[in-house]
């Protein structure tokens, strides 16, 4: 039997997201959403797409974007709700009013990082996230530091986890976005702002994911994220800023 998944309510609320690239901010009205207490274990994508799992309680890694989407859809037809991903070969749409399992937006996942904390950290990183000061080798089991307000475990540190957007598409063409920072990070790199990303078939030892819920009315854009936004940005120019992960 698949296990449970321990998900939030997150309220209403304004996240205003940083650009680096063009130094730009903007702020985004978010509407009320869930997502998990916990980024998705190693236990529970073994249960649901038949991966091995040699540690149950640790942060699933080493899964791609696509590899994230077919979980949220897995997730979504065993508890008998309309996947919210249309897949076709490569191709992922995201249909919003679908209530199903999904990856966040960066805007909800910021917001609900932060979780009304206005700092890079919502807490002494020490005491919150596991990263290079840790000196460990490997994701930790989920939940052994302290949550933030909203009571959510390791949104810093342990594992980057993926979000819906892309990163940068005229720069980066498909890579999508995953923040966080994990367990070999250093301080600098762990902090609410701080975005990454990957190709949708790339994946890291330290990059997982974690789910969210809620559909919302309209077509193509919903929580901080727009298709033809993601049209617009992929003609623009620009220098790309320090830290980000190149194109390969």
């Amino acid at each position: 039997m698949t296990p449970d998944i321990d998900m939030a309510q997150i309220p209403a609320g304004t996240v205003t997201l940083h650009d680096a690239r063009r130094k730009t901010h903007r702020a985004v009205e978010l509407e009320p959403f869930t997502i998990g207490v916990f980024p998705v274990t190693e236990e529970l994508m073994a249960d649901l797409l038949g991966v091995p799992s040699e540690h149950p309680r640790r942060p699933a890694v080493d899964v791609s974007w696509q590899r994230a989407i077919r979980f949220c859809n897995a997730l979504s037809e065993w508890e008998g709700l309309d996947p919210a991903y249309r897949v076709d070969a490569e191709a992922v749409a995201w249909d919003v009013d679908s209530d199903g399992y999904r990856l966040p937006t960066e805007a909800e996942w910021e917001y609900a990082c932060r979780a009304g904390s206005t700092k890079p950290q919502y807490g002494p990183l020490d005491e919150i996230a596991w990263t290079a000061a840790d000196q460990v080798s490997h994701p930790q089991d989920v939940g052994g530091k302290l949550p933030n307000l909203f009571g959510l475990f390791d949104t810093l540190g342990n594992a980057w986890e993926w979000c819906w957007d892309l990163l940068d598409p005229a720069r980066y063409g498909d890579y999508r976005v995953f923040r966080g920072g994990g367990f070999d990070d250093a301080a600098w790199s762990v902090r609410a702002a701080t975005r990454r990303g990957g190709g949708p078939r790339m994946h890291h030892d330290d990059v997982g994911m974690r789910v969210a819920r809620g559909g919302f009315d309209g077509r193509g854009e919903a929580q901080g994220w727009s298709a033809s936004a993601d049209e617009e940005n992929a003609l623009l120019d620009g220098a790309v800023p320090f830290g980000w992960t190149p194109l390969r």
